[in-house]
C-alpha cells in the first residue's frame, strides 16, 4: 500500500460543485421538488407519520392524540397476544438481542428450527425456509429457483419484491394483464415447451384488496407445464378452512408449489418464508444468496413468530370477526357512495379510489385529524393514475371503533365534497 493511499483526502474548501450530469442525487430532483411543494400547501406528510404510542393492535398515540390504526396490516391482532409477548421475551433473556451471523454460519438458533417446524404444521408441508423480510423471500425464492434459459411469468400487479426477485435472477420474464386468465394462457402458450417455467401470482392484491382467480389459473398454469407460486401474505391467518390462504380456500392445496409468505402481516412481527412439499426444497438453502448472506433474524422475533402460528391454527373466532369486520366497512362505505377497489368485500383490504392526489391527501389529513390513521397509496405503489386510501381491517376492531370509522369518513367524504 503507497502513502498516497493510507493518507485521508480532504476536499479543497473551494472545490467546484458536482457537474448535474455527473450528480448521482440529480435523479431525484423532481421528487424533491414535489414533495416540497406538498409540504408547502399546509398538509402532513403521508409519508412521515410517527406513532408516539401503540396501545393495542387497533389504537395509538399520533401527535398526542387517540387514533383508531386501520392502516397496519395487523389483520388477525396478534401483536399484543399475552402468549406471543411472553415467547419473545424468554427468548430474548434466554439468547440475547441478536444472532449476529447469517443462518449458514453462527445465526441458527433453537428458535429459528422451531419456527421453521411450526410453519411445516401450519401449512402441512415437508419443508419450510425463513428469511428477514418477506421481501427478501421473494426475492430469494424467485431468483434461486427460475435461471438463465428459463421463464418466470408474472401478473402485471405483481408486488415490488416480485420484480425485484426476478430482476435478481437470470430468467426471462413475461407479464399477463392483472388477473386476465386469457392472457395467461395465450403468453404461456407462446413459450418453449422445453424451458423450465415458474408462475408466480398473489392471493390478494395488497393495493385494491382483490383476489386473483387462483383456480382458472393454476390450471392454465399446469396445462403449459408450469410450476406454481403463489404469495399469500394478505391472505394468511383468514382465507381457507386452516387459515393457509386463498390457494387452500379454493382447494389448490395439492397444486400449488411453493407458497411465500410474511410474518409482518397476521403473524404480527416481522420475517418471511417460504414453504414447499417439493423433496428438494431444502437444498434451496444452500443456492439463495439472499438467504446465505443476510443475517438471520433475533431468537425473540422468531420465537414471537412460531408462537403466533401456532395459535392461528385455531383461531377460528378472529377470523369470522375479521371477516364480519371487513363486510360491514367495504359495505358501510359503499352505501355512503365511495368508490371502492372491490365490488364486494373480497379481503381484509379495501380501497377507496379517489380522483387525483390533492383529493387522496385532503380526505387522509381529514380523518387523521378525526383521530384515524389509513394509509394513503399512490403511484407507482398504485397502477398508474390511481389514488387510494387503503384501509386494512384487524380482527381486534370492535363494532364500535367500526361505527366510528364509518362516520369518520361520511364526515370526511361529505367535507372534501368526495361524497354528495
Amino acid at each position: 500500500m503507497t502513502e498516497a493511499a493510507t493518507t485521508a483526502h480532504a476536499l479543497p474548501a473551494d472545490a467546484p460543485e458536482v457537474a448535474p450530469e455527473r450528480d448521482l442525487m440529480s435523479k431525484f430532483d423532481a421528487l424533491i421538488a414535489e414533495r416540497e411543494a406538498l409540504i408547502a400547501s399546509g398538509v402532513r406528510n403521508p409519508f412521515a407519520i410517527v406513532m408516539d404510542e401503540v396501545k393495542g393492535p387497533t389504537q395509538a398515540v399520533i401527535r398526542g392524540k387517540d387514533t383508531i390504526l386501520l392502516g397496519t396490516y395487523n389483520y388477525m391482532g396478534m401483536t399484543f397476544d399475552p402468549d406471543v409477548i411472553q415467547a419473545g421475551k424468554d427468548a430474548l433473556d434466554a439468547f440475547g438481542s441478536g444472532t449476529n451471523g447469517s443462518r449458514m454460519l453462527n445465526g441458527t438458533f433453537h428458535d429459528h428450527i422451531d419456527v421453521e417446524q411450526a410453519l411445516r404444521e401450519f401449512y402441512d408441508m415437508t419443508g419450510a425456509i425463513v428469511f428477514s423480510t418477506g421481501y427478501m423471500a421473494n426475492l430469494g425464492i424467485i431468483s434461486t429457483l427460475a435461471g438463465k434459459g428459463e421463464y418466470v411469468i408474472l401478473d402485471a400487479d405483481s408486488h415490488a419484491s416480485i420484480y425485484d426477485g426476478c430482476k435478481q435472477g437470470n430468467a426471462e420474464i413475461v407479464r399477463f394483464r392483472h388477473n386476465d386468465v386469457t392472457d395467461l394462457d395465450k403468453r404461456l402458450g407462446r413459450l418453449p415447451k422445453e424451458a423450465g417455467k415458474l408462475v408466480v401470482l398473489e392471493g390478494v392484491y395488497s393495493m385494491l384488496g382483490d383476489i386473483a382467480p387462483l383456480k382458472e389459473m393454476v390450471a392454465v398454469a399446469k396445462k403449459h407445464g408450469c410450476m406454481v407460486l403463489v404469495d399469500e401474505a394478505h391472505s394468511m391467518g383468514f382465507f381457507g378452512p386452516n387459515g393457509r390462504g386463498v390457494y387452500e380456500e379454493m382447494g389448490l392445496t395439492d397444486e400449488v408449489d411453493f407458497v411465500v409468505g410474511t410474518f409482518s402481516k397476521s403473524v404480527g412481527t416481522v420475517g418471511g418464508f417460504v414453504v414447499s412439499n417439493h423433496p428438494k426444497f431444502e437444498m434451496v438453502r444452500f443456492a439463495c444468496r439472499p438467504y446465505i448472506f443476510t443475517a438471520s433474524l433475533p431468537p425473540s422475533v422468531v420465537a414471537t413468530a412460531a408462537t403466533s402460528i401456532r395459535k392461528l391454527m385455531t383461531a377460528h373466532d378472529k377470523r369470522a370477526q375479521l371477516w364480519k369486520n371487513a363486510r360491514r366497512l367495504h359495505g358501510g362505505l359503499k352505501a355512503m357512495g365511495f368508490k371502492l377497489g372491490t365490488e364486494t368485500s373480497d379481503s381484509a383490504i379495501i380501497a377507496v379510489i379517489l380522483t387525483d392526489q390533492e383529493q387522496a391527501i385532503a380526505i387522509w389529513q381529514s380523518l387523521l385529524e378525526g383521530g384515524l390513521y389509513v394509509n394513503m397509496a399512490r403511484p407507482p405503489a398504485t397502477p398508474a393514475g390511481t389514488f387510494l386510501l387503503r384501509c386494512s381491517l384487524c380482527a381486534e376492531h370492535t363494532d364500535e371503533q367500526i361505527t366510528t370509522i364509518l362516520g369518520m369518513f361520511e364526515t370526511a367524504g361529505r367535507a372534501v365534497g368526495v361524497i354528495g
